[in-house]
């Protein structure tokens, strides 16, 4: 018998554990794993960036930017961590070469062994830069024994379109061609589905023509796609053109499909031709939900087609369609927009009759409707029906209810519908208290409007700004203006006021033209210590120019610029008209280049104004060429262009030049013979002031003012 083996001790196992990094090789050049391994992602240390020259507006290279463009944004680590091990290595070579293709990029990727298309794809899936992008899927389409699939394709149109780049995109059928590869219907589903999310409709279409071309006929459900993007986009006769093709191919329409055509028939008011669509829909045993028709419905009513609405309100009837609360609702809603008020309620009735739950909503639509059709007690009576169903009116329907009572004039009855909504908190606003105050100032019962706005104070109303908009409104109409002064003068002995108000007094004054009383407000404004603003003195302004007052005006201007503000648009040109009418030419061509460095739109007669002063350099011919240019844009010379005119000549050129000017206006009757002899007074007067300003300057620097003065001359002293 043999001898038994004795057992050796048993070797103990040695942990088989990766620690750290694999070596590189060609194919996998940097590898994570290991139990233990640090994973983590170190970051080189930055340099801090040097600080920025100052910015130097002589400096600036408009095409600095495109010359040096910023790098791509980066795709995000969490993208990067999902990718393969070579991906992420491409990835990185293109990291390393700032995002710009190059010897060195291409320098990494040759030490891949090879390239496949799922790894293009990979790669292009996650890529921010579409001309990086490019290179590389061309680069890859040059290596040996390569060929680009479908994904890779596919993933290069995906990675165009986000970037912008679409129209580059719709070129991939014929790349793809090139290269023995011929697109199928899904490389134009994709180009399809792109533009339809981005609404571009004519390029839907165009890949449409470029898929008929290819010889490739889409599927119902592609052409319900191409249709419906050309609806929504507004091209309905595109969309009918290519249905022509969908019936020309054989095939057999959906419901989608009559659908689609419905709603872009519905949009463009063609109710005969959505009707047909709808007979062929039944023919097909198709039949419309309540949910389309409530859509073609909705559509019609945004379009204004109530009789459209009614239409296809017969024809759910006719189908045995059961209208729910949403269609009751935007028909009712749509016919009381409309001044169908009647045949709303008509539906109203319908809708309480069948015992469907009536919302609120509907109760705010037909008491609004009712309120501008002028039925106030057909309102007051859905008020109690919808108090009796167990609602709360809210703060809109009182306010269409307390509107539609002052316009009748029962402002009592609006008094206490107004006490109930302060009863039930429901927080009114100025639109609710409006129309009252409109009323009782009509009415002069000016006690009663005080006692409101007492009332409204005690709410926590800003009385002085509800005021400043009450006098906004009532200003709008010409005629209210007096009944609005007369107000105010009213509520001033009582203490309300401000300057706003009087703002918007002096400019409604103004509109009407009741300059001295404007002016009446500006001075009692100031008795009463006010602080006028600038717009105060804006108005101001125009209304002295006009009362041909041009010393106060020229007072309130410079009362504006010590205020560190700036006139109006308005203001600039009343003073500039004025300063020119008087001949202070010079302050007027002030005024323009002010009033163009402070407004970002200045008048446009300002612009051409300071474009004929250069132009006078030239002679009279190229001051006709900038007229005309002006008169093309619908501007036919003023004072201020004539004077520009004038100040130019007897800078640069004679006053025969300017004459010459003068002579070629009036032969075209652009002006009058008694505005041409005016001109010529200013002009001559615009001259002999400039000689003299010249002879006195002489006289100044040659130190000749002491014998004038010595011989008794007060030449110097102007």
């Amino acid at each position: 018998m043999p001898p038994k083996s004795v057992p050796l001790p048993a070797k103990p196992s040695k942990p088989n554990f990766f620690y750290g990094h694999r070596k590189p090789s060609q194919n996998r050049p940097v590898v994570y794993g290991g139990l233990f391994s640090n994973r983590q992602v170190l970051k080189p240390p930055q340099s801090p960036l040097p600080p920025s020259p100052p910015f130097d507006l002589r400096k600036w290279d408009p095409h600095h930017l495109s010359q040096n463009p910023s790098p791509p944004p980066i795709s995000t680590p969490h993208q990067h961590s999902k990718l393969s091990p070579i991906a992420r290595f491409i990835i990185d070579a293109f990291r390393k070469s700032q995002y710009t293709w190059g010897p060195s990029v291409v320098f990494e990727l040759n030490k891949l062994r090879r390239v496949t298309a799922s790894l293009v794809a990979e790669v292009l899936k996650v890529q921010d830069d579409p001309i990086l992008a490019s290179k590389f899927f061309h680069w890859a389409g040059k290596q040996k024994g390569f060929k680009h699939n479908f994904a890779s394709y596919n993933a290069l149109a995906y990675c165009l379109n986000r970037n912008g780049r679409f129209r580059v995109a719709d070129q991939l059928p014929e790349l793809m061609d090139s290269q023995g590869k011929p697109p199928t219907e899904k490389q134009f589903e994709i180009l399809i589905r792109m533009h339809a999310d981005k609404n571009r409709g004519q390029r839907v279409y165009y890949v449409y023509q470029k898929m008929k071309n290819f010889g490739i006929k889409p599927r119902v459900f592609l052409y319900n796609r191409i249709m419906d993007a050309l609806v929504k986009t507004g091209y309905l006769d595109l969309a009918l053109s290519v249905y022509e093709d969908f019936r020309g191919d054989g095939l057999v329409e959906e419901s989608i499909t009559f659908m689609i055509l419905i709603k872009g028939l519905c949009k463009a008011g063609k109710v005969a031709e959505m009707l047909e669509v709808l007979r062929r829909m039944r023919e097909m045993s198709y039949k419309p939900d309540v949910f389309a028709y409530t859509a073609m419905i909705k559509i019609l009513v945004s379009k204004g087609n109530l009789d459209g609405c009614l239409r296809v309100w017969e024809e759910m009837q006719r189908d045995g369609v059961e209208p729910d609360v949403m269609a009751y609702v935007t028909l009712v809603a749509g016919l009381c927009k409309g001044g169908r008020v009647q045949r709303g309620y008509e539906l109203f009735k319908e809708m309480k009759k069948k015992g469907i739950l009536i919302e609120r909503v509907m109760y705010g639509v037909l008491i609004e409707g009712f309120v501008k059709d002028g039925k106030v007690g057909s309102a007051c009576g859905l008020l109690k029906d919808l108090i009796d169903s167990g609602y709360r009116a809210d703060l809109g329907i009182y306010n269409s209810l307390l509107e539609g009572m002052c316009d009748v004039k029962l402002i009592d009855r609006a008094y206490k519908l107004f006490q109930v909504t302060v009863q039930e908190g429901l927080e009114p606003g100025f639109a609710t208290v409006k129309p009252m105050l409109l009323v009782f100032a009509e009415m002069r019962r000016m006690s009663d409007f005080c006692k409101l706005l007492e009332q409204m104070q005690k709410l926590g109303f800003s009385v002085n700004d509800d005021l400043s908009k009450f006098f906004s409104f009532v200003v709008e109409k010409g005629e209210r203006t007096i009944m609005a002064v007369r107000v105010f003068n009213e509520l001033k002995v009582k203490g309300y006021g401000s300057v706003l108000i009087y703002n918007i007094l002096m400019g409604a004054l103004h509109k009407t033209g009741k300059v001295k009383q404007a002016l009446s407000l500006f001075q009692e404004m100031k008795d009463l210590n006010f602080e006028p603003d600038s717009s105060t003195y804006s108005n101001a302004i125009i209304c002295y120019v006009e009362d041909e007052n041009i010393k106060e005006a020229c007072i309130c201007h410079n009362k504006i610029i010590e205020m560190s503000r700036v006139p109006s648009i308005d203001a600039y040109y009343s003073l500039t008209n004025g300063l020119c009418k008087i001949g202070e030419i010079d302050a007027a061509m002030v005024l323009v280049r002010d009033c163009l460095g402070n407004v970002t739109n200045g008048p446009m007669e300002f612009k051409y104004a300071l474009t004929v002063l250069p132009a006078c350099k030239s002679g009279a011919e190229k001051v006709m060429e900038v007229l005309n240019e002006m008169m093309q844009e619908g501007l036919p010379p003023d004072n201020i262009i004539c004077s520009a005119i004038i100040s130019g000549m007897c800078k640069y050129r004679t006053i025969e030049e300017a004459r010459k000017v003068f002579a070629n206006l009036r032969t075209r009757k652009l002006l009058t013979e008694a505005n041409v002899i005016i001109y010529d007074e200013l002009l001559i007067e615009y001259m002999e002031k400039k000689a003299a300003d010249l002879v006195l300057s002489g006289l100044k620097f040659f130190g000749l003012e002491s014998k004038l003065k010595a011989k008794g001359s007060t030449l110097l002293s102007r």
